[in-house]
């Protein structure tokens, strides 16, 4: 048998991509022995607020720019094919039929990984799936009978990469303060924001 690529979908909105998102790809290639990563742009979490997301292509657009040449790296716009909202069990569903030659993980932060009972059908992808979790500060496993059981039948790597602080939202409040983020994205993704006047109001 063909061993399958052993692929990490990094799941989010990446209002915008940052080089936080970009420092953890790497680590989770270089140090967690995943072969490629797709980069997975949601058009809408179910579990977040709307009204701050750009539009998904113009954010889709960001990850290219910031991820362009690095060969294990691609953009993923597969949940823009799919109904919104879209959940993470439909998304695993589609591209393990339309891609049988990659074996499909999950990477997320270690809050992420504490709010699975409250994902769709969780305990479904988490018996076909591994995880792999990268650590967030402070943060507290709740006590959920639920997430327990969960947790207890998950496949689960906890990647020992650095903390970052960085995120979206830090990003988007400096830039409508008018400060000077372009030391936290890739060049070419600071320019396009600068083009567009995004995140300024």
């Amino acid at each position: 048998m063909t061993k399958k690529i052993l692929t990490g979908l990094f799941f989010g909105s990446f209002n915008p991509v940052h080089i936080g998102h970009i420092a953890i790809a790497g680590y989770m290639t270089e140090y967690a022995g995943i072969e490629q990563i797709w980069f997975v742009v949601s058009p809408q979490n179910p579990l977040k607020k709307k009204e701050t997301l750009l539009a998904g292509r113009q954010r889709l657009y960001m990850v290219e720019l910031a991820i362009e040449g690095i060969e294990r790296f691609r953009a993923c716009d597969i949940e823009f094919k799919l109904p919104i909202p879209s959940y993470t069990i439909d998304t695993l569903t589609y591209l393990s039929e339309k891609y049988p030659a990659n074996e499909f993980a999950l990477i997320m932060g270690e809050d992420n990984l504490y709010t699975l009972h409250k994902w769709k059908n969780a305990g479904e992808f988490i018996k076909n799936h591994r995880i792999f979790v990268y650590p967030r500060r402070k943060t507290i496993r709740p006590q959920n009978s639920l997430l327990h059981n969960l947790l207890s039948n998950s496949k689960i790597t906890f990647v020992n990469a650095p903390l970052i602080e960085i995120s979206g939202t830090f990003i988007r409040k400096g830039i409508k303060e008018r400060k000077d983020m372009s030391y936290f994205l890739h060049p070419a993704v600071w320019k396009y924001i600068k083009e567009m006047h995004f995140y300024e109001t």
